[in-house]
């Protein structure tokens, strides 16, 4: 457990997972959440490599509540800048709901270099059409905890303040951003999203099937394997190395690599256009003449230009492409998959020569 000063000389609780050498991930919980709902992910995402903070918003679960019910838009956004400044590297935050609008509004009106990127789910509704008071009894009704400061609301939150913060930060925000949005919400519409998305200067969006309100808890698999993919994008564990030669050991190296026995075989036919397909069947024949082996059937329409051809690319799964991606479990590691069969896509280039 750690712990941080916020505005006020409030303490902050946090849980602590992995490394502090790692590169460093903030989780913020949504209002009347605990950090206890990051749990999960919190493991995944230590376990790929990263430093993992996930804390307690003030008034929530181990957190101070504020003697003077000091519950204002400020206080949050002073918290976050607060543990920002705390922390020995700059992180990329990552908001359920409240926890990243918290964050955008915080990152967006700063010019300070106080984070590296920021997730957040589900972009805020219009909150104009209501007022304080009724947004807080829905907040309220829909509350996934008790543990948290039942003044939280009598505080006074000014969500048309949160609401009116929030366009300006988006347009200022110069950090990588992903939003992401359940598909069945009911706080945000696709549309709105890909709106929101278009005030941000380096904004992603993706949607994830069967995810509601709570689109990080609802599909967390899922949701950790975009955040994952994110951070490999932006803030890599380290930065790929791509090695070549044609030695014994190089080979080796790079058939040890495989997760599975699964792998892209592309090539270009007469008219030079890239053509490729998954195969199934592809292993490693000899070190020494390096030799390794596919199987292509008999129906496959590539059959003939890959046998007229003196070369092919061998690629593996690497994290960093939104074509298509699947998702399995290594050793109890998320790792995201994917699928392409295009010759120049981010892929390692294992073998070239047959």
């Amino acid at each position: 457990m750690r712990e941080f000063i916020g505005v006020g000389g409030l303490v902050l609780t946090a849980d602590e997972y992995g490394s502090e050498e790692h590169p460093c991930v903030l989780l913020l919980p949504g209002i009347t959440q605990t950090r206890k709902v990051w749990v999960s992910a919190a493991k995944a995402l230590a376990q790929a490599g990263r430093y993992v903070i996930s804390l307690d918003l003030r008034g929530h679960g181990g957190s101070d509540s504020p003697n003077d019910c000091n519950y204002s838009l400020d206080a949050f956004m002073g918290d976050l800048v607060a543990v920002l400044a705390q922390l020995e590297s700059r992180p990329v935050v990552v908001g359920s709901n409240f926890g990243g609008w918290i964050g955008l509004a915080a990152l967006g009106n700063t010019s300070a270099p106080i984070a590296t990127g920021l997730v957040l789910t589900n972009p805020p509704p219009e909150f104009q059409s209501l007022n304080n008071k009724s947004i807080a009894k829905t907040v309220s009704e829909r509350a996934s905890t008790e543990d948290f400061d039942q003044g939280l609301f009598a505080g006074g939150f000014d969500f048309i303040e949160l609401q009116n913060k929030l366009e300006p930060a988006a347009k200022n925000l110069k950090l990588p951003t992903l939003l992401v949005r359940g598909i069945d919400s009911q706080i945000s519409s696709s549309d709105a999203t890909q709106r929101f998305a278009e005030l941000i200067l380096q904004a992603e969006v993706s949607e994830i099937e069967g995810a509601g309100n709570y689109v990080a808890f609802d599909k967390g698999d899922e949701f950790s394997a975009l955040v994952l993919e994110f951070l490999e994008n932006h803030v890599p564990h380290q930065p790929l190395q791509y090695v070549s030669g044609s030695d014994a050991r190089t080979l080796r190296d790079a058939m040890g690599c495989f997760a599975t026995g699964i792998t892209v075989v592309t090539t270009l036919d007469d008219t030079k256009k890239p053509i490729g397909l998954t195969v199934n069947s592809f292993s490693s024949v000899s070190l020494d003449p390096p030799l390794v082996s596919i199987c292509l059937g008999n129906h496959v329409g590539s059959l003939d230009a890959f046998r007229a051809k003196n070369h092919f690319v061998l690629m593996c799964y690497i994290l960093g492409s939104s074509l298509f991606k699947t998702y399995l479990r290594l050793r109890g590691l998320i790792v995201l998959q994917t699928l392409i069969g295009v010759p120049g896509s981010k892929m390692y280039r294992l073998l070239k020569d047959r």
